[in-house]
């Protein structure tokens, strides 16, 4: 089968030809369909991702696909089944054999397209503005890189349980998107984010994608009592967080991986899942997909993500 393989951090990754995997009694194998891509993909080229694996590896952190076969431990997943699964590595593949207990079968009403842009960023957004910021109808959401893979579905969900969203992009290409995606307010990033947010009575929940300058600036327009989400840095910075302003303005800062959750609270992320499919089954969200490329276009698809280029998900189909 064909692979989209890094053999080392200071070379280019290849696609080439691999033996196809058999599963171990706890796992399944599936044919990928389709993966969508997430900024840690970059990281893990470079090995500078926290979860980087060893080289050689095949990243792609999530996938969706037909069961294939099934290890013999495997009770809830039969041969045929169309599934999704957060495996953190192997999806940019025709075949991969990933932990049944990190699989889900997905509704017959979901493309595999839509299943492989879902869970992380709709399960990241969900989780942190749900169980980590407890987000209240009726309070001010700002979310910087609003048009991004994760950016996006938070202004998404965050209109969904009845929040003010502000969303913080570049360019009224992607501020159009993150308006048809339910926000009340645009901020362009050429725009002082600060005066801005100030203007509209500031933000009581912060999702921050970004980093950097903007992280300072949102952070100084956060309302006494509110709770900042540091959810990535795509801006290359991390910001280093002033204790005494937390302690003047009784702010607090909730760190959130989706990808520890899925090792200390697995428990958290199926529920938060469960509801995520209930809502799409019921037409309450829909990923934005801005590219579906095949599985030798993958380093395209990457520079769409380093590039900024790509709005919402970027999804390879092998």
């Amino acid at each position: 089968m064909q692979a989209y393989r890094i053999r080392s951090f200071d070379g280019s990754p290849v696609l080439e030809e691999i033996p196809s995997p058999a599963p171990a009694p706890h796992e399944v194998k599936i044919r990928i369909r389709a993966c969508g891509l997430n900024f840690a993909d970059l990281l893990m080229q470079k090995g500078t991702y926290q979860d980087t694996p060893k080289p050689p590896f095949t990243p792609g952190l999530e996938a969706a696909g037909e069961v294939l076969q099934c290890g013999e431990a495997v009770q809830h997943l039969t041969p045929g089944d169309r599934v999704a699964v957060f495996g953190g590595q192997g999806g940019l593949a025709q075949e991969g054999v990933f932990d049944a207990a990190r699989v889900l079968v997905i509704p017959d009403s979901m493309s595999f397209e839509d299943a492989a842009a879902f869970q992380i960023a709709y399960g990241t957004s969900q989780v942190a503005l749900d169980h980590c910021a407890r987000l209240q109808p009726g309070e001010t959401l700002l979310v910087t890189g609003a048009a991004g893979g994760v950016g996006l579905t938070a202004v998404e969900i965050g209109k969904l349980m009845g929040a003010r969203v502000i969303a913080h992009a570049r360019g009224t290409g992607k501020l159009q998107i993150a308006e048809a995606a339910g926000a009340d307010h645009l901020i362009d990033a050429k725009e002082d984010l600060r005066q801005a947010v100030k203007s509209l009575g500031g933000a009581d929940v912060v999702y921050d994608a970004v980093g950097g300058d903007v992280w300072t600036e949102a952070f100084r327009a956060t309302n006494p009592g509110g709770r900042l989400l540091p959810i990535g840095f795509t801006s290359g910075e991390v910001p280093q967080i002033p204790a005494n302003h937390l302690l003047v303005k009784n702010l607090t800062v909730i760190g959130f991986y989706i990808g520890g959750y899925m090792k200390s609270h697995p428990e958290v992320i199926r529920r938060a899942l469960t509801t995520l499919m209930d809502w799409h089954s019921a037409g309450r969200i829909r990923p934005h997909i801005s590219h579906v490329l095949p599985l030798e276009r993958v380093a395209e698809g990457l520079e769409l993500l380093r590039s900024r280029a790509s709005t919402g998900k970027v999804v390879i189909t092998p």
